[in-house]
């Protein structure tokens, strides 16, 4: 699925970065993408930048509290702000992980749910919950873990069940995948292909540590890696040339330096589009 407004190549919206992105190009990223806890009620110079910057590029959001999986009730003053958010900034997606982050209070990670049918049930109900009020499906992250506490069926079945009873959608983030099947040792082009591809309205790239040959975290930290960027490409074959976003927070090198990244995105994407597949892709 394109959105109207909201394709190419974007690139994550950082305080740290506000100066230099305010004087960038216009035409250096297709799209913004920030985290809303970070940005809703902002007021004085930030909220001032950030609106000039609202004025440029489609914005879309990227959660990191919606804690969809966790057992504390959800954060409806929250969800009710994102809502008032996407509405004041003509925002057309929430995306969210598909993880707990709370338990009695934030724990400041984000931890696998329990691949298992109760589970399912529970968090539909939650993300159910969390589009009535958004008025339109979210979008949750397959999401990188290093441990799982319980598991009755696949995590590629897990995310099937819940994007199915939910009719929320899938952002397809590639690093997680290539993270997972080198700490869980399986084939991360068959998993991509076992996810429900159908509902991918964008793509995540981003870097790793490297902590053992066996064990790779995910932290946004490093660029993105040949293997990485490989499994970009196949999955713009599988489904089209979705919109993508670099992701990098922290260790943050000039911004000339992301909008390279940035450009390899694109370069990915012309190929696609000149192979044919760039016309396909999710609902």
């Amino acid at each position: 699925m394109q959105d109207a407004g909201f394709h190419g190549a974007g690139l994550g919206l950082r305080r740290a970065l506000l100066g230099p992105m305010l004087d960038m190009d216009q035409g250096a990223v297709d799209f913004l993408e920030l985290a809303p806890e970070n940005w809703i009620g902002v007021g004085g110079r930030f909220g001032r930048q950030l609106r000039q910057m609202a004025e440029r590029y489609p914005i879309v959001l990227h959660g990191l509290s919606l804690d969809i999986g966790g057992p504390d009730p959800l954060d409806m003053e929250l969800v009710s702000a994102v809502r008032a958010f996407m509405t004041e900034f003509n925002v057309p997606l929430y995306s969210e992980h598909l993880t707990y982050c709370a338990a009695e209070g934030h724990l400041y990670d984000l931890l696998p749910i329990p691949f298992t049918e109760e589970a399912v049930d529970y968090v539909v109900a939650r993300i159910v919950q969390v589009q009535d009020i958004i008025g339109a499906p979210i979008a949750l992250e397959n999401a990188s873990y290093y441990a799982q506490p319980h598991q009755d069926m696949t995590e590629a079945a897990f995310i099937n069940a819940v994007l199915d009873g939910s009719g929320c959608d899938l952002l397809l983030d590639v690093n997680n995948i290539y993270v997972n099947s080198i700490n869980h040792g399986y084939d991360p082009i068959t998993f991509m292909e076992s996810l429900p591809l159908q509902r991918a309205r964008y793509i995540h790239v981003a870097g790793h540590y490297d902590e053992a040959e066996d064990l790779k975290v995910d932290t946004h930290g490093a660029d993105v890696i040949d293997p990485v960027w490989q499994l970009l490409a196949q999955a713009y074959q599988r489904v089209g040339n979705l919109p993508t976003l670099l992701e990098r927070d922290f260790n943050l090198p000039p911004l000339t330096d992301l909008l390279q990244e940035v450009e390899q995105v694109r370069a990915l994407q012309g190929h696609a589009q000149a192979t044919g597949v760039a016309s396909g892709g999710g609902s």
